[in-house]
């Protein structure tokens, strides 16, 4: 009788784990959200099985993912004890920036403090933001690149009025060019007032979520705020200032330059912009788009990235500028029509 082939051992499933772990009494309410939506979103979102009975959580799984989601827990536990609100969008950014691999707490991210004012507390969403910010504080001149709803501009005004209530700077200047859409200011009708306004309006929407409404008139008027076009910047020396300067890819490489060589003793430089919505009329280049090539390696100086991931507004957002990114570079590829160019 021919003896049969020896059996090939099957390959072990891995075994489940659990884990029991009780939340504190006081943040159960808070983690657990309204109508149980944040332990929905998180049952969403973790592989491994949740399941919560009074203020006791059971997790169930593969053990990298019971760990993952102790993980995430701790973190959502850790910013209800520090009184923050914790919704569906808290547990998303929690889990995402835990799934990056990055060294930093999101519930430090999450609980990092920017500026306060009736209540409404304005701070980063994401690991990057915050990276965002954090530059600010250490580099005196720093490039904000980024798709729109990532928070460039928002951000840097919150770190500006910051930096004036603390009196590390006397001024805040915000400039922006007043070129889009191929519009020129000379065409549009009005005062010189009323021409540049549309184009600054974003900048004063901002300001006023930050300071008092009333002040600002009083403030501009002493020159403590000043909003205007990029053209106004130049034979300038801005000293002791918080300097901004949006929708910088609609500044042309000598627009750029002047605008950077404005910097004073005591100022700091933010230079927000995306480089994939140039409006420079006649094909011409963008300073944004070159000037990391030109800057690179100049001391005290950084580039921060921001992405689709950073978006905070509507989350069809950042579905669409993924979309935008994938319909481009499919038009850069070999082959491709070259769209819009």
């Amino acid at each position: 009788m021919a003896g049969s082939a020896p059996q090939q051992p099957s390959e072990a499933a891995p075994q489940a784990a659990q884990s029991k772990f009780p939340i504190p009494d006081a943040a159960v309410l808070v983690l657990l959200g309204s109508r149980d939506e944040n332990l929905r979103a998180a049952e969403d979102l973790l592989s491994a099985d949740v399941h919560v009975r009074g203020n006791e959580v059971t997790l169930t799984g593969t053990p990298a993912d019971v760990a993952f989601a102790e993980r995430v827990f701790a973190e959502l536990v850790i910013l209800a004890g520090r009184g923050q609100q914790v919704g569906p969008d808290t547990v998303r950014r929690t889990v995402a920036m835990l799934s990056a691999g990055g060294a930093e707490s999101p519930a430090d991210v999450l609980s990092m403090d920017i500026l306060s004012r009736r209540g409404r507390t304005i701070r980063p969403k994401t690991l990057n933001q915050k990276r965002y910010v954090d530059a600010i504080d250490k580099h005196t001149v720093v490039f904000g690149i980024g798709p729109a709803g990532t928070g460039k501009t928002y951000l840097a005004m919150a770190k500006a009025v910051q930096a004036l209530q603390a009196k590390q700077v006397t001024r805040i200047v915000l400039t922006r060019p007043a070129v889009e859409a191929g519009e020129r200011l000379g065409y549009l009708p009005g005062t010189l007032y009323e021409k540049i306004d549309p184009y600054l309006r974003p900048l004063y929407d901002a300001l006023h979520d930050m300071v008092d409404p009333e002040s600002i008139p009083r403030l501009m008027q002493a020159g403590t705020i000043e909003i205007a076009p990029l053209a106004y910047m130049r034979g300038r020396t801005l000293n002791d200032a918080f300097i901004i300067l949006d929708e910088a890819q609609n500044t042309t490489p000598e627009q750029m330059k002047m605008f950077l060589t404005r910097l004073g003793f005591g100022s700091k430089v933010v230079v927000t912009g995306d480089i994939t919505q140039v409006d420079l009329p006649g094909g011409q280049r963008s300073g944004l788009r070159i000037v990391r090539e030109i800057l690179e390696g100049v001391d005290d100086l950084h580039f921060a990235n921001l992405t689709s991931h950073d978006v905070v507004r509507h989350k069809l957002v950042g579905d669409i500028v993924d979309a935008y990114e994938k319909w481009q570079a499919a038009q850069d590829a070999p082959g491709g029509k070259a769209v819009g160019r």
